[in-house]
């Protein structure tokens, strides 16, 4: 498939923003996870696992024990699928009722990330999640550093889709009984559960606070 393919479809180019970074980015920020797809011995494989951005490029990370992240440090191609769910679109029937979402597809690549960039990724993983986190623990250990694998997922090519807007009814539709609009998704956290041996008397740490009190809303274009 050209970059060309990948990045212009034919079927409605209007979902399409073209090279919105700034989107792309955002859509990640807001997904956290995203699933990785490539393929052994001919059979398809994914793999979901949690993203982070950093500059261009895409961290992942988990267990050296793991067979398929073992895998992804060889280089070989994967596609990356994001996606975010920011509304459900209410129309006057079931044909033209849909949702909003943004999505996205990235081809590319990943090499692991060692030595002292290797922790420097692991602090951006965790402050990307939990801002503020790494200055209130402790730092990685020898051990715990040599059990992660970090990943970056080096983008060479990718395609991002956005549907929003409001029901699209016809006009019988639009003069009957029928309710429309749209439901916006909002996303948050809201409450903490304490660690079960959690030590009597230590309090919330500002970055989780921080998260309880900031209420993550979802996309909203309209």
């Amino acid at each position: 498939m050209s970059h060309e393919d990948r990045v212009t479809p034919a079927r409605m180019p209007e979902k399409y923003p073209g090279r919105d970074r700034a989107a792309l980015h955002a859509l990640i920020a807001d997904a956290r996870v995203g699933h990785v797809a490539f393929v052994v011995d001919g059979q398809p494989r994914v793999l979901p696992i949690a993203i982070v951005s950093t500059g261009d490029d895409i961290l992942l990370h988990g267990s050296t024990g793991s067979r398929w992240l073992r895998l992804l440090a060889t280089g070989t191609p994967v596609a990356l699928s994001v996606t975010s769910l920011d509304a459900v679109v209410v129309a006057r029937s079931a044909f033209e009722s849909s949702m909003h979402y943004r999505s996205a597809v990235l081809f590319g690549g990943c090499r692991p990330v060692t030595d002292d960039a290797k922790v420097h990724a692991l602090d951006h993983i965790t402050n990307a999640i939990i801002p503020g986190r790494v200055g209130e623990i402790r730092r990685h250990s020898p051990k715990e550093l040599a059990a992660t694998l970090v990943l970056r997922l080096e983008m060479e090519d990718w395609s991002l889709k956005v549907s929003d807007g409001w029901p699209e009814d016809g006009p019988d539709d639009v003069a009957g009984p029928a309710w429309a609009g749209v439901l916006p998704v909002a996303t948050g956290f809201t409450t903490a559960l304490a660690a079960l041996d959690l030590a009597e008397g230590i309090q919330l740490p500002p970055s989780v606070q921080s998260l309880l009190d900031g209420r993550r809303s979802g996309y909203s274009p309209t």
